[in-house]
């Protein structure tokens, strides 16, 4: 008897993580950039939030049309925001646990990504893969 193995995925979804991961590369850069100037002149969570929120608009076009190949609808981006909003407060926990045990201020926000990423890519991949956000599609 053959040992049934997993199916592996299609090319196009091979494709759309990859795409997804250079989106979030350029996200994070933008988000890790405008926190590091930032935090040199103001409180760290503040400009933690700051950096997240710009990335955050850069991300949701550069996900909606490179990433997903899709449309932007008001649906996809409330989606967008609520999926955001679940990885930002994962974040700012993360974030400020890492601050809390001793890592270094330019350290904690890689970690923070190491870990956030994967979850906001399967959070991402639902709602731009999903029938319910393609509705009214305005």
């Amino acid at each position: 008897m053959k040992p049934v193995l997993p199916a592996l995925p299609a090319r196009s979804e091979v494709m759309q993580f990859v795409r997804f991961v250079i989106v979030g590369c350029t996200a994070a850069a933008i988000h890790y950039g405008c926190y590091y100037l930032l935090q040199l002149r103001i409180d760290v969570n503040l400009a933690y939030t700051a950096g997240y929120c710009i990335a955050l608009v850069c991300n949701f076009f550069l996900t909606t049309y490179f990433t997903f190949r899709r449309q932007p609808s008001a649906r996809k981006a409330v989606g967008f925001g609520f999926s955001h909003l679940v990885n930002y407060l994962l974040h700012i926990l993360l974030f400020n646990t890492f601050l809390f045990f001793g890592v270094s201020r330019e350290l904690a926000p890689v970690l923070v990504l190491m870990i956030a990423v994967p979850t906001n890519f399967l959070l991402l991949h639902f709602v731009f893969t999903s029938k319910r956000y393609d509705k009214g599609n305005s």
